[in-house]
């Protein structure tokens, strides 16, 4: 498979996408003044500790208070680096290797006993937090003590002394190598996850970037000793240097970068940490916009459509609410060749494929239902389950598929850590407020009729005037002309309709009085 980067710097803006043989599967999209805060490392002050809910909420500097949970906060975290129990806070002895999970360059430990939340934290204590999903929408960012940095080929984790390696690297001789001479390289009671990138590099790179974390972590930790609470400590990379360290992997065949500056912070990152790739970095200087070049702007224009079309005729409706993500499959214009049965599994394989790919490239996380045609053969069910499993098998995110239910539902979690693609491009529609409808032009008249009605006894002119968008202007003018001659016999006045653009069609002004 040919991978490319194509990166839109454009100073107000930075867009990442990544190609697949020429298709778009992922795309990251970074603003001036808004950069991603995921990985952002602070000294908090804890605001209020919520034992009923066994979380706490701290200020991290930010507008909204962020908010971590009794299982994110690691008792006596951080101690005084030149203690002797530095990096053993929690015991992890007896956990296996293959609990520990990768994730966007993070781990998820796996779960244990806490102590109550109120014997963890109280207000106004100051805290070391790193932000493990950014704010989203009404709420604020969540935040853990379980520190992680990644680098290039590994994650430093200082509140455990455990040593993993991604599952991704699945050669048995490869991972005895990797963890060997990363125990060999391990100079501090400090905790590593082996990234998917330093499959094959030599134990001497290892070791410099151990050095190098390390040395990270102590500047850190230096920061929290000296500076106030709020204060940011340590700050993410910026969205360029990003792609190169987590997506820029030997799997990815070039980058290609439209800023003159951003080439050179590319080139100079990627000949510290990978100078076998230094020759795949190209500057693009053609006068033609980037995106435009790769056909990617109409790509990016469909992100914020519900509905998508699939090759056989027929779609599937995707749509994001506030507690779920839900996917509608339907056959469409899709009629087949053979018997139904046929014919539905056919489309909700397709299906399959189509809702693998929009999850990935839109970052739809969370609780995901998809409602897949009725099958009435189970084997059916079980080939759509597997290729649902399989087809999400690229995803880098972590995500957990429960089987088919016999009413042709399949819930599935996808991990999520920012805003959704859609909700970064899109915005809540003025007009419907949300809702994603709005009034019926007949409804609506039937509004103006009965508020004319209440209002017109009222008017001593002989004369009313009624404002409203130019739509419904026309509608009650030609479809509706009846009905307002009749009006106008009933409360004895001569009605008016004007045309005003700065109305919505669920606005509209009666006399001078503004009503709904």
């Amino acid at each position: 498979m040919y991978k490319e980067l194509i990166i839109n710097d454009s100073g107000f803006e930075t867009r990442v996408a990544l190609l697949e043989d020429g298709v778009l599967t992922e795309l990251y999209v970074e603003r001036e003044g808004e950069a991603d805060l995921v990985g952002n490392i602070y000294k908090a002050r804890v605001l209020r500790v919520l034992p009923g809910m066994q979380a706490a909420f701290v200020d991290i500097g930010l507008r909204q208070a962020a908010f971590i949970y009794v299982d994110d906060v690691v008792a006596g975290f951080p101690p005084d680096p030149d203690s002797a129990v530095f990096g053993q806070l929690e015991e992890e002895a007896g956990e296996e290797e293959g609990e520990w999970v990768e994730e966007e360059g993070r781990t998820r430990p796996p779960a244990r006993k806490k102590a109550p939340i109120e014997d963890l934290l109280r207000e106004g204590q100051e805290i070391l937090v790193q932000v493990a999903k950014s704010p989203m929408g009404t709420k604020g960012a969540r935040v853990t003590s379980r520190v992680t940095i990644p680098g290039r080929l590994l994650v430093l984790m200082p509140t455990t002394t455990h040593v993993g390696l991604s599952r991704r690297i699945e050669d048995a001789a490869e991972r005895a190598r990797l963890k060997e001479a990363l125990t060999a390289a391990i100079k501090e009671p400090y905790g590593y996850i082996v990234r998917t990138a330093a499959e094959g590099v030599g134990a001497d790179k290892l070791a410099q970037e151990v050095d190098f974390l390390n040395r990270l972590w102590k500047r850190v930790l230096e920061r929290f000793r000296r500076s106030g609470a709020p204060g940011l400590l340590h700050m993410e990379l910026s969205a360029t240097l990003r792609a190169c360290r987590d997506l820029f992997t030997h799997e990815v065949d070039r980058l290609v970068i439209d800023s003159l500056s951003g080439y050179r912070e590319i080139r100079e990152f990627v000949e510290a940490y990978m100078p076998h790739l230094v020759d795949a970095v190209e500057f693009y200087d053609d006068p033609k916009p980037i995106f435009d070049a790769y056909h990617l702007e109409v790509e990016i224009s469909r992100l914020a459509k519900k509905k998508v079309w699939l090759k056989s005729g027929g779609y599937i409706v995707i749509e994001d609410t506030e507690a779920l993500v839900s996917v509608d499959v339907n056959t469409g214009r899709y009629v087949g060749k053979g018997d139904l049965s046929e014919t539905i599994l056919k489309t909700n394989l397709e299906a399959v494929r189509e809702i693998a790919y929009q999850l990935r490239l839109r970052d739809l996380g969370g609780i995901i239902v998809i409602d897949f045609i009725d099958m009435e053969k189970e084997e059916d069910r079980d080939k759509v389950y597997q290729a649902l499993i399989n087809a999400l098998t690229r995803d880098r995110s972590t995500t957990n598929v429960q089987p088919m239910s016999e009413m042709g539902l399949i819930e599935m979690t996808r991990k999520r850590t920012r805003e959704n693609i859609m909700r970064l491009l899109t915005e809540t529609c003025p007009c419907c407020e949300g809702e994603g409808r709005v009034l019926s032009k007949k409804s609506m008249a039937h509004n103006i009729y009965r508020e004319i009605l209440r209002r017109a006894q009222g008017v001593e002119s002989g004369r009313l005037a009624v404002r409203v968008h130019p739509d419904m202007a026309r509608y009650l003018l030609e479809e509706e002309n009846t009905n307002l001659l009749w009006l106008e016999k009933r409360v004895g006045k001569e009605i008016h309709i004007q045309a005003d653009n700065g109305l919505s069609q669920e606005i509209f002004d009666i006399a001078g009085a503004l009503g709904e």
